[in-house]
């Protein structure tokens, strides 16, 4: 039988934290081995993860050992936000096996080549959870070409977000500390990983099929320029919600075209990043091409609620790893601890962790992807 454990501290010496989440680590497995490890820490003790490494190791002798610095860690339904933290997540696989891949990107040619990914062939895995830094690692461009070489691995996690430049965050990789690229633990065996992406947007308006297009601008909606059709939708919402469309307006883009409604889950979405006055363009975050269909979304913590509360109603798991936008968090909810605690009000007292990510890894319509602003879970049977 798998069997789980976390653990979170806010001890501000890192050598007592290690200790007090170590203990209750083994108190929690009952003398089963650890077969994967994954920490997080915030970044008050990012200049100790060498040393917290090897403490976790030596005690825990953990078969893999991953992690990263977070801007802040989750654990025991709590968010610490602001606080020096570490926070532990622990799994025993009766079944199954866990493996640690270190990767990077070089230069080659007219592009990058993808550097530590297994030689031998990986078509026994079946989820990828992935550590990413955001400034040395191109997660987008990997992604896409796991789309072509890796169809069926779905992946799931999260950027580093402990520094706002190079070199500063921190991933663990068994014995190693690394300061740039990513690192991943690709999981085979017989029980399944449940991939949860909360995009937290409503759609607003009706959906538009893209008629025109200009890069990543979307000129015309349904014939009319974007601004145009983004101006109707104003006019038509109530006057205390119009704020909504100032403070988080985005756009979702339909993944399955052959659906005849769509709701949540149905999009992508990705943020409007500025308009055209010449022409009612409107910048958007991702390619779009014509013929695709586009609806107006905004994001508020009523709808980023609503949103995560639909996306986990009717699941079970045994334990979680829970990766939020750094957006999220008390600054958009008002009130500490709202997705970690939500996830334990929903799926009971579970064995969760994780972290504050700048950039959520996830699934959407069978595909992975990049995230902003969202709740990324993978959940444990």
């Amino acid at each position: 039988m798998n069997r789980y454990a976390s653990a979170i501290s806010e001890h501000p010496v890192a050598a007592q934290a290690v200790g007090e989440l170590a203990g209750s680590v083994l108190e929690q497995l009952e003398g089963s081995r650890v077969d994967l490890l994954v920490v997080f820490v915030s970044p008050h003790f990012a200049g100790a993860t060498e040393d917290i490494g090897g403490v976790l190791r030596a005690v825990l002798e953990p078969r893999v050992l991953v992690g990263s610095t977070n801007a802040a860690v989750i654990g025991a339904g709590r968010e610490v936000e602001g606080r020096a933290a570490i926070a532990l997540w622990a799994a025993h696989f009766d079944a199954g096996t866990s493996r640690v891949v270190k990767l990077a990107v070089d230069p080659y040619d007219d592009g990058v080549a993808l550097v530590g990914w297994p030689a031998d062939s990986v078509a026994d895995a079946h989820t990828l959870l992935l550590f990413a830094d955001p400034f040395t690692f191109p997660v987008d461009g990997v992604l896409r070409a796991f789309a072509v070489s890796h169809p069926h691995l779905q992946v799931i996690g999260g950027m580093a977000s402990a520094a706002n430049g190079p070199g500063v965050n921190r991933r663990f990789a068994d014995d190693l500390v690394l300061d740039r690229g990513a690192v991943g633990v690709l999981l085979t065996g017989d029980d399944p990983v449940t991939a949860v992406v909360s995009q937290g947007c409503r759609p607003i308006g009706q959906p538009y099929t893209v008629t025109a297009v200009d890069g990543n601008y979307v000129q015309e909606l349904g014939g009319r320029t974007a601004l145009e059709r983004l101006q109707e939708v104003a006019a038509a919402m109530p006057v205390d919600e119009r704020e909504h469309l100032q403070r988080g307006l985005h756009v979702g883009l339909v993944v399955d075209e052959h659906l005849v409604d769509f709701g949540r889950g149905d999009f992508l979405v990705r943020n409007v990043l500025g308009a055209r006055s010449d022409d009612g363009a409107l910048a958007i975050g991702a390619t779009v091409e014509i013929g695709q269909t586009l609806q107006f979304q905004v994001r508020d913590a009523a709808a980023a609620d609503a949103d995560l509360r639909h996306m986990l109603a009717g699941q079970s798991a045994q334990a979680a790893l829970l990766m939020t936008c750094t957006g999220r968090g008390e600054h958009l909810f008002g009130t500490p601890n709202h997705d970690a605690g939500l996830v334990r009000d929903l799926l009971g007292p579970i064995p969760v962790a994780g972290g504050f990510c700048a950039g959520e890894i996830g699934p959407v319509g069978g595909a992975n992807h990049v995230h902003g602003f969202t709740a990324s879970l993978a959940l444990f049977s």
